[in-house]
């Protein structure tokens, strides 16, 4: 069943009604179950323990202040107040701006971060990302052309792989 009829197109000589030039149609269903079934099989493929990878996406055009908790990843696009603390990977995206604290597994910063970062695992600061405030994490990357203001600790892992802070070990 077409959705649209094209306009210029001629009916089939088969007499069906369906244009000679129409193209095949797909539902918004079968395109909901393609992205599922690529995403799986890219979490497959990077030896990833979750089946579907699950991003929650804060659009470019959205204001939103509040709290964000929970796992799976994240990642802000537009202007966030508030703290974030997910069980998964986090990232602000360049021309994007959060104003909080963030704890995550990896934190991906190519935006602007007013306030600090305690990461398990990695930071990456990309060329276009700032951050005002401390970060603490296992491993740091800084590209050039970031910019930071704050303090910075890394390499300091406890014998269970967890990042100590504060003096004292936790788990992320």
């Amino acid at each position: 069943m077409a959705l649209w009829k094209e306009p210029g197109s001629t009916p089939s000589p088969t007499g069906s009604g369906t244009p000679a030039s129409a193209t095949p149609t797909t539902t918004v269903t079968e395109l909901h179950k393609s992205a599922e079934h690529g995403a799986a099989d890219a979490a497959r493929r990077s030896g990833s323990p979750r089946a579907a990878a699950v991003e929650s996406v804060i659009a470019a055009e959205l204001t939103i202040e509040g709290k964000i908790t929970g796992s799976g990843d994240v990642r802000i696009a537009g202007r966030f107040k508030g703290d974030v603390q997910v069980d998964g990977n986090f990232r602000i995206d360049a021309g994007a701006r959060l104003e909080g604290q963030v704890r995550a597994g990896v934190v991906v910063v190519g935006g602007e971060l007013q306030g600090n970062i305690e990461a398990a695992k990695q930071v990456d600061v990309l060329s276009t990302g700032v951050i005002v405030g401390d970060v603490k994490a296992a491993s740091i990357t800084v590209a050039a052309g970031s910019r930071m203001r704050g303090h910075v600790e890394f390499g300091w892992e406890d014998k269970l792989g967890a990042v100590e802070f504060k003096g004292t070990p936790r788990s992320v």
